[in-house]
């Protein structure tokens, strides 16, 4: 049978730019390749600063991951310096790393992945009634109403018939891989719409605490946030019930809507659970959902690594393992292409070699993106909410078995099928019921502390320069809403000398190294040849594998200078 070659350039409905080249066969994927097709540099300018300034510019990699690149970077640097922080500031991390994972996996859900699975055209030809009858059977949730349901529907309507699409253009409405009902159909699409303010509200619990969002402020050696119930700039009685609001309207979302929603709709799209099986070896560093930042408890997840295949036999996670290769992207390092650097030994130094645009294909070359390959003990790994599921469930996590074991008992699937198109999507919603009833312990902490007297949240300690020894290295490892994140710093005579990061999606988006092995969103896509791709004009089986990662290609290659210097020259035209 023929081999046909595809192009998707730009996948949309994600950060940063990401095409993906494909071969298919008799309407199977054969091969794919992912490429990253802008550069960016952000560890290049870090060098020369001061490294309490780190994480202001660190955070700046993405908008979306908003405060989780500070929280790896101000850990690393703690890291180096042996410089402890108080249990307050710890759990403020905490918190704040929990809502912005549970905004994310929810905006993921509804803005970015669910028009792959939802029609949107087909909403309208609902009936309200049915809509609001199928919703009461799965959630209590208070806006289910028949005329909620026909306010959405006369609104989108509207647009339609006026030609006007907006938010809702450019995709593949009518596909025949669309199996939702009009009426599931029509729930979702509201569900979407009430997810736009809902995540608005609760992610004032960061502006609370970090001043802002996006890029809230954090502090090496604490947070910048002060504890005063008597002081109306502090954190204080009328701030602390505001928290409690925004903690309970994120968890009855949660359990009200998002969680029902993704149960629903995957048990229309079950053969998934088959599809987009990627790189067998996972691995997460034990946060997210489990424990507080920095402060391993006992009960809660460790960090581990299942290899191969087995999701049974939890392998220790050992930093040493890692190497990044540079053999399919376009950099260089000293000893040549097919060598990997540990982070500590890192390097962002792009060569660019291949074709001018505009180009027909980039993977007929050696070199075809800008991701890095990282790879842990020699594997490719694939990192995110089914990894961190996967290792708690490895582990015997009370919480984490239950509830995953019981939504894959609805598709009568096994564990295994977290490796999955579905999996990925499925373990997003499990992890924000897991994120919010952790959100709620950790607060709980957080106010008994303050009504015991404790109100620190820095450690003044270390932060003068002279304190500091003349060398030292350090990494910051956290759970990001895509996965397994570090940063990796050196530091001489009080400056930075070499920053990396490797990030999640430089792991899960990552080329061939120099044994050959496709990153995880190449295997998930090209594994055993069964991914399905029905018209490869409009590729929405493809949309629906590559979106269940939740690319973040900003992250992955990083990027910003404010000064305009130089990060490198490379000529494309």
């Amino acid at each position: 049978m023929a081999t046909q070659r595809v192009v998707i350039d730009p996948i949309t409905r994600i950060e940063g730019h990401l095409r993906i080249e494909l071969e298919t066969s008799g309407g199977r994927i054969t091969d794919a390749w992912a490429s990253a097709t802008q550069f960016r540099g952000i560890e290049t300018i870090l060098k020369g600063r001061d490294p309490r300034d780190a994480w202001a510019l660190a955070q700046r990699i993405c908008g979306v991951c908003t405060g989780i690149h500070a929280i790896a970077s101000v850990r690393a640097v703690e890291d180096a310096l042996d410089y402890p922080i108080p249990r307050q500031a710890e759990l403020i991390r905490s918190l704040v790393t929990a809502m912005g994972i549970v905004q994310d996996h929810v905006m993921h859900f509804y803005h970015l992945h669910a028009l792959d699975w939802v029609d949107v055209k087909s909403a309208l030809a609902a009936d309200p009634q049915a809509a609001a009858r199928l919703a009461a059977s799965v959630s209590p949730w208070p806006s289910n109403s028949a005329a909620w349901f026909r306010e959405v529907q006369q609104r989108v309507g509207a647009s339609v018939s006026g030609g006007q699409l907006g938010i809702f253009a450019g995709s593949y409405w009518g596909h025949p891989a669309y199996r939702l009902p009009p009426e599931a159909n029509l729930l979702a699409l509201a569900h979407y719409l009430e997810a736009l303010q809902w995540q608005r509200e609760i992610i004032r619990l960061h502006t609370i605490f970090g001043g802002k969002n996006p890029h809230p402020n954090f502090l090496v050696g604490g947070m910048a946030c002060s504890i005063n119930l008597d002081n109306q700039l502090g954190i204080n009685a009328v701030r602390l019930d505001e928290l409690t609001g925004l903690i309970g309207r994120a968890r009855r979302f949660v359990e009200e809507v998002y969680y029902p929603d993704v149960l629903a709709i995957a048990g229309f799209y079950r053969e998934y659970a088959a599809i987009g099986i990627s790189s067998p070896t996972l691995m997460a560093v034990g946060e997210g959902a489990f424990s507080c930042a920095g402060t391993p408890v006992a009960g809660e997840v460790r960090a581990g690594v299942l290899a191969d295949g087995d999701y049974e036999e939890l392998r220790p996670f050992e930093p040493a393992k890692i190497a990044e290769f540079v053999t399919s992207s376009w950099y260089a390092y000293p000893e040549g292409d097919n060598a990997g650097r540990h982070p500590w030994r890192g390097e962002t130094a792009p060569r660019y070699t291949g074709p001018r645009p505009p180009y027909g294909q980039i993977s007929d070359n050696v070199k075809y993106t800008w991701v890095k390959a990282p790879r842990y003990d020699g594997r490719a790994v694939q990192v995110g909410p089914n990894a961190r599921m996967l290792v708690a469930c490895a582990q015997g996590h009370k919480d984490a078995t239950r509830l995953t074991d019981e939504a894959l008992a609805g598709l009568g699937a096994g564990r295994e099928a977290l490796n999955s198109t579905l999996g990925r999507t499925l373990c997003r919603a499990v992890e924000s019921v897991l994120l919010c009833n952790r959100m709620d312990e950790w607060f709980r902490q957080f106010q008994e502390r303050i009504h015991a007297g404790d109100t620190t949240t820095f450690n003044p300690d270390k932060w003068d320069p002279a304190t500091w020894p003349k060398s030292a290295q350090g990494v910051g490892f956290t759970e990001a809403a895509r996965g397994t994140l570090s940063h990796w710093v050196e530091i001489e005579n009080g400056r930075i000398t070499r920053y990396q990061c490797v990030v999640p999606s430089t792991w899960n988006s990552s080329g061939r190294d120099a044994s050959g092995q496709p990153g995880p969103f190449e295997h998930a896509l090209a594994h055993r040849g069964h991914h399905p791709l029905l018209e490869p004009g409009r590729p929405l089986e493809v949309l629906r594998t590559i979106h269940s990662f939740d690319p973040c290609q900003s992250c992955a290659v990083h990027l910003f200078d404010p000064a305009g210097g130089t990060i490198g020259t490379v000529s494309v035209s």
